[in-house]
């Protein structure tokens, strides 16, 4: 079984086609990644909230996001893995950044890591690239940012925000990454940026032109219990049925009529 690489990403959107990810954080999951071919699986810094069922994305670790890669890399052998850099595992210096990303990639397996933001941390992203280490950038709506930001809403609205996403994202292209997640901007902002790069562009929240599209493995599958962004898609209503088979389960218990 082959692995996808990051030269696969460049060769899908150079060929017109559409590139599939979605977010992975345990074994079994990962499997069920590979099993339905999805070329790219996020080991997201989402496992802070659907995982480890902190508020934020903030709270969660790179040793906690460690053990979540490797449990990943064990059910997936065909999927490209990357790894969110947790929140203050880069901003604080270049050294920390190329140490982190360094550990996530040696002792988790991760092929490829995700940093959150643009010209601010470009020296950490320059010299992660430099250490031989691929780089996924991600621009517009920045949840590490929660707290700054006062909470998840539409970035990029008006017309020097727009401005300065687009020399953002032309900057991130210039430095190396391999793709940019581009979330919760203006579809036609999108565009413009796809349109205008090389790298391929993976979108949430940002309309249906990006080179793909990334979504949360419990949105997709219905495990939120109901509480869901507006840009995710239910294409299961996992939660439910857990709680009527566990049910099921008990009060067949209670009655007596459970049989090993």
């Amino acid at each position: 079984m082959n692995r996808h690489t990051v030269k696969d990403l460049i060769k899908l959107k150079s060929n017109g086609n559409k590139i599939t990810a979605v977010t992975c954080y345990d074994f079994f999951s990962a499997r069920a990644v590979q099993d339905a071919e999805i070329p790219l699986a996020l080991v997201g810094d989402s496992a802070s909230m659907v995982v480890y069922g902190y508020d934020t994305t903030v709270p969660i670790t790179i040793e906690e996001i460690i053990l979540l890669v490797r449990a990943v890399l064990r059910g997936n052998k065909s999927s490209l893995i990357v790894a969110d850099m947790p929140f203050m595992s880069y901003q604080g210096s270049v050294n920390k950044a190329v140490d982190n990303a360094g550990r996530l990639i040696k002792d988790g397996g991760a092929h490829a890591v995700k940093l959150e933001g643009g010209s601010v941390i470009k020296n950490q992203i320059a010299a992660i690239l430099d250490a031989g280490i691929p780089v996924v950038g991600h621009l517009g709506l920045l949840p590490q940012s929660i707290n700054k930001l006062g909470g998840y809403s539409l970035q990029a609205t008006s017309d020097s925000s727009q401005k300065k996403i687009i020399d953002e994202a032309i900057l991130l292209e210039g430095l190396g990454v391999c793709a940019i997640v581009l979330e919760c901007i203006p579809a036609s902002i999108a565009n413009d940026i796809t349109a205008s790069l090389k790298v391929p562009t993976i979108g949430i929240g940002a309309g249906g032109g990006c080179d793909g599209h990334i979504q949360v493995l419990h949105d997709l599958l219905g495990l939120g219990g109901g509480q869901y962004p507006k840009h995710s898609h239910q294409y299961e209503q996992l939660g439910v049925r857990m709680v009527d088979a566990l049910s099921r389960y008990k009060n067949e218990v209670e009655s007596g009529s459970f049989k090993v």
